[in-house]
């Protein structure tokens, strides 16, 4: 599972933004940014701005670690249910 805290410090390290950049991007305190290093789940809005402001999705990984942690448990809602032996 990814932490996305510690994930979110990883792209902002990579892009050499800081705390406070990111802060006046999501109009968050300075201090919230360093919490959010530290939380290992946030609120989808939250990391919706977070990846509008860094233009990074995160969702995108997110998703492709569900599907290769699960992949015969992921279906599209366009294939057909799996069957039910009677």
């Amino acid at each position: 599972m990814i932490h996305i805290g510690l994930r979110i410090k990883e792209v902002m390290d990579e892009q050499r933004r800081s705390a406070s950049w990111l802060a006046s991007k999501i109009c968050v305190c300075r201090t919230h940014i360093y919490k959010i290093y530290g939380k290992e789940n946030i609120d989808l809005l939250l990391l919706f701005r977070i990846s509008r402001a860094l233009e990074h999705d995160f969702f995108a990984e997110l998703s492709a670690e569900l599907s290769s942690d699960h992949p015969a448990e992921i279906h599209s809602a366009s294939s057909a249910p799996p069957e039910i032996p009677i």
